[in-house]
């Protein structure tokens, strides 16, 4: 429905994504959502378990967290170390796996000592000290877009 909307439809959705970024306040209407249970293919119907949220936004929200992610997306890939496979497009944890076996190969094959430490952190992000982590975004890292 929004590929329909009238171009001065359009400049003004544009406006007030520019000026969500701008202020960095994302419209509280846009932030609510309608849960539905949708229940997994197969599973018992009785067990609570068995169903997953589905969250209905708005399609204006969509929009505007699609622009967001994209921006958010640009940034964080110039501060990037090369060597973060994971979370990244076109970049799987797979490829790290096979950039590490070539490697160890190529030690192999050179007659090198070759030793790797893995380090698997689980549920970090969960464990992340948001309100920290936020001040010290903005008082150091603030990135106008």
């Amino acid at each position: 429905m929004l590929k329909r909307l009238p171009i001065k439809s359009i400049l003004r959705l544009v406006e007030i994504i520019n000026a969500i970024l701008k202020f960095h306040h994302f419209l509280n209407a846009w932030k609510t959502a309608i849960v539905v249970p949708v229940i997994k293919p197969g599973k018992n119907a009785q067990d609570p378990t068995s169903y997953r949220p589905i969250s209905l936004l708005s399609s204006l929200s969509k929009v505007a967290e699609a622009v967001i992610l994209e921006r958010l997306q640009e940034a964080t890939e110039r501060h990037m170390i090369p060597y973060q496979f994971g979370f990244r497009k076109q970049l799987s944890t797979a490829q790290q796996l096979l950039r590490i076996t070539e490697s160890i190969r190529e030690g192999f094959e050179s007659g090198w000592e070759t030793g790797a430490v893995f380090l698997d952190i689980a549920k970090a992000f969960d464990r992340v000290w948001t309100d920290g982590l936020i001040t010290i975004q903005a008082d150091n890292y603030a990135d106008p877009w």
